[in-house]
């Protein structure tokens, strides 16, 4: 298989939803040759649940490329379709689908991954989220070689970035998405030359972050405080944050912690007029809320007109 004559290497990019989009344009706007891209299938969604492409099919399409959208990568046809490409490399951001062994060893330079966390850590499926939740000083991206296990593969380069308290899942998102355009170009340069060469991952350290659940954004006053305000955060925008009262659902958008100790109230008990909420650890007071069919709002003007007062205990 031949280079082309500016040493540019020929490349598939497979990725799906907003979070790949930054990198393929990276790619595009250095001159690489971008040959196809993979994304998911269009999938029904909105109320007219018409059939909507991922971000990356659509920028793919504004960007001239072709696009395959196979539901599967364990066809032998659409393995020979990959293959045909005549690819040096595969990029995979957030793609959806696993890659099966001959799709793996197709490209001349094989396929290689951005992923959101500092590897070993948060190898999996919701590696944003998860690192928020735990309440990690950090988070990153890593270019990783990939093989046939879970993000197991060696790394080719990584840069980190702070968790700080006002981070959330859609910031977070945001600034690894961004920066994983930023080192996908010099990765994939370095390949071309020859230059890069990974790192195998410790075994130390190691951890998983499980696929995001619907139901896990209901608050459990019996949880710390703190961690209840990173739920918050991490679960923004999905699936978000909620507690029950009367039979409404009530989305938390922002929150703040208080270390005041254990409390003897029961956890989920509202302790003042500003509904804050005691926990097993602390107290919880929503800053931010929206209930059904109301737009958001700041927690007192919610209270006068959806009265929650000091004594009630409230189902999470």
């Amino acid at each position: 298989m031949s280079e082309t004559p500016s040493n540019k290497l020929r490349i598939a990019f497979m990725g799906s939803p907003d979070f790949a989009v930054p990198s393929l344009r990276a790619l595009v706007e250095a001159g690489d040759e971008v040959v196809c891209v993979y994304a998911q299938p269009p999938r029904p969604a909105g109320r007219g649940q018409k059939e909507r492409l991922t971000p990356v099919d659509e920028a793919a399409i504004e960007l001239g490329i072709e696009v395959r959208t196979p539901r599967s990568l364990r066809n032998p046809e659409e393995q020979e379709r990959f293959s045909a490409l005549d690819l040096d490399l595969a990029v995979v951001a957030a793609y959806g689908l696993i890659l099966p062994r001959e799709i793996l060893a197709a490209p001349r330079l094989g396929c290689i991954n951005v992923h959101a966390s500092l590897l070993p850590r948060w190898r999996g499926a919701a590696p944003i989220q998860r690192a928020i939740l735990a309440g990690d000083a950090e988070a990153g991206v890593t270019i990783m070689q990939m093989d046939e296990g879970l993000d197991t593969g060696d790394m080719l380069l990584s840069r980190a970035v702070p968790i700080t308290a006002e981070t959330t899942g859609q910031s977070l998102h945001d600034t690894l998405s961004l920066l994983g355009a930023e080192l996908i170009v010099p990765a994939v340069e370095a390949l071309a030359a020859g230059t890069l060469v990974g790192t195998p991952q410790p075994e130390d350290g190691v951890t998983y972050a499980k696929k995001l659940e619907r139901d896990e954004g209901r608050l459990d006053f019996s949880r710390s405080a703190i961690e209840l305000e990173r739920l918050v955060r991490a679960f923004d925008p999905w699936p978000g944050a909620y507690f029950e009262h009367d039979g409404t659902r009530i989305k938390v958008l922002s929150a703040q912690a208080f270390d005041i100790g254990p409390v003897s109230n029961i956890p989920g008990t509202v302790l003042d007029p500003e509904l804050t909420i005691s926990c097993a650890d602390g107290a919880f007071r929503p800053t931010r809320v929206q209930r059904p069919g109301k737009g958001p709002m700041e927690t007192g003007a919610f209270l006068r007109g959806f009265p929650v007062p000091p004594g009630t205990v409230l189902a999470g």
